[in-house]
């Protein structure tokens, strides 16, 4: 548990090149990598498929997509990450159970895919809707048996709450380490097992000496807690 990178490649280069060169100097240092959309639209399946090989054996590798749609089309676009080889993907939870995220949890058991949901986000804009219906989000996080959640680093109050209600058996996956403004170990020290950390590592001028920094500052909160 500890460190997720997202790989969001900036404008402007290969964004295949530019990921598949940091998991070559970041190596094995991370949990995992995060693979956003700007990603696959620009590289497509085939791009995807290209950088998730190149991902040491046993480290989760997330599509970050964001999934918010019925049930049938959700499923079809999981069938094709899971080509890809990635082994977990994140969706919304607004969407609701019936007719969506029942048909999702059953394709991501089916194909052994971790489905992880967006119970709260941490840009300051969640505070309008996805706030009011945090509970409910939590909820549906319970009911279709999601092994993660997302819960804002800039919420830490969000992340005791989130693992008070859905326990021990939940991951708890926390953005906004960094650029967005939480200090990394922050969202460890409230109840996360996961930072999920972007531009602090993949801007920076030695990105695997700031990522193993990460991982002993990680280390040395979760021996505390």
């Amino acid at each position: 548990m500890g460190l997720i990178v997202a790989l969001d490649p900036p404008e402007g280069v290969d964004g295949v090149e530019w990921c598949l060169r940091l998991i070559r100097e970041l190596g094995s240092v991370p949990d995992g990598y995060k693979l956003g959309l700007p990603l696959a639209l620009e590289s497509g399946v085939e791009g995807l498929k290209r950088v998730a090989e190149a991902v040491p054996p046993g480290k989760l590798i997330i599509a970050d997509l964001k999934l918010a749609d019925i049930g049938y089309v959700m499923s079809l676009t999981v069938r094709r990450l899971a080509r890809a080889g990635v082994n977990a993907v994140i969706a919304h939870t607004f969407v609701g159970v019936e007719g969506a995220l029942d048909a999702l949890a059953g394709t991501c058991g089916d194909l052994g895919i971790k489905l992880v949901l967006v119970a709260l986000m941490s840009h300051p804009g969640a505070s309008r809707v996805m706030a009011p219906a945090f509970r409910e989000s939590l909820r549906i996080v319970k009911e279709v048996g999601a092994w993660g959640a997302v819960l804002p680093a800039t919420r830490p109050d969000a992340i005791r709450e989130g693992r008070e209600f859905l326990g021990s058996s939940v991951k708890i996956l926390s953005p906004g380490i960094g650029a967005q403004g939480a200090e990394p170990g922050s969202a460890l020290e409230a109840g996360a097992d996961y930072e999920i950390v972007g531009r602090l590592v993949t801007r920076a001028e030695n990105p695997r000496a700031v990522a193993e920094e990460l991982v002993r500052r990680y280390e040395r909160v979760l021996g505390r807690r």
